[in-house]
């Protein structure tokens, strides 16, 4: 009987010793020993702030304290991007690769737009957001990147001139909004998609201005814009006018042309 209770002890030990338990660091060197371990996913600003609170949690008191941190990433990306009066923000995925036929338009067109007088901003990452960021260097215009603090890191492209690392997802997409004129979407995941049903809805709304949303990409976009059509129009979910805030196209040129057409109508290609 001992002998059974020992090997009981015993197995509990290792499966115990096999889930350590992480305990919050006392140090900055605790902080990134516990960072560094396999598998450990690092609690984010956004999920500190949106998660649901537990009965242990002192949350009445934490998450009035982080509105100061939200209002300081508000205050400093006001900051930072207060000169900027004619931003083109350019989205699309982070896996775009440079010799893909998306990230050579990517470039082009952002150095079309720079060429013509326009700052670009990107999400700051790989992908089609260095192409924009590049085009943008090449063109000698201002070179934004609003980069987001991930869980996995995400490395800021090489090719920025005016950085800045938010933690909130919602203070970045209102930087986008607020400092764009118009934003091109090129083939991307989620969060591409995020951007662009947030920007359609704002102006749907009319929360914002109607400003110019180039689709790039004619083959990738062609399915999403036929559900648009025979299902969610067809269905009244939409109206038919919801429609012509897309504009869709394969040549960085017409996208250029679009921007310039429909921001500056009436003045001068930007005078």
């Amino acid at each position: 009987m001992a002998r059974t209770k020992a090997t009981k002890s015993g197995t509990r030990k290792r499966r115990s010793a096999a889930k350590p338990t992480v305990v919050a660091p006392k140090t900055i060197a605790e902080a990134r020993e516990i960072d560094a371990m396999p598998g450990y996913w690092k609690l984010t600003d956004d999920e500190a702030l949106l998660r649901s609170p537990e009965l242990e949690d002192d949350f009445q008191r934490s998450d009035s304290w982080r509105v100061f941190r939200v209002l300081s990433e508000l205050v400093g990306g006001f900051d930072t991007l207060a000169t900027v009066t004619r931003g083109v923000s350019i989205f699309g995925s982070a896996r775009t690769h440079e010799d893909d036929p998306m990230y050579k338009a990517a470039k082009e067109t952002a150095y079309l737009l720079g060429a013509a007088g326009f700052e670009i901003i990107t999400g700051g990452g790989p992908g089609v957001m260095e192409a924009a960021n590049r085009g943008a260097r090449e063109a000698g215009t201002v070179s934004i990147g609003c980069n987001i603090e991930l869980p996995m890191e995400q490395e800021p492209n090489p090719y920025q001139n005016r950085s800045i690392t938010f933690k909130y997802f919602f203070v970045r997409k209102t930087m986008f909004i607020k400092y764009s004129n118009a934003y091109v979407i090129f083939p991307g995941g989620f969060g591409t998609m995020d951007e662009l049903f947030e920007a359609l809805t704002l102006i749907q709304t009319r929360k914002i201005r109607n400003f110019p949303v180039v689709l790039f990409g004619s083959q990738y976009w062609k399915g999403l814009l036929a559900w648009l059509t025979s299902t969610m129009l067809n269905e009244k979910m939409i109206n038919k006018e919801d429609l012509g805030l897309i504009h869709l196209t394969d040549s960085p040129r017409d996208a250029v042309d679009f921007i310039i057409r429909t921001c500056y109508a009436g003045i001068d290609n930007g005078k």
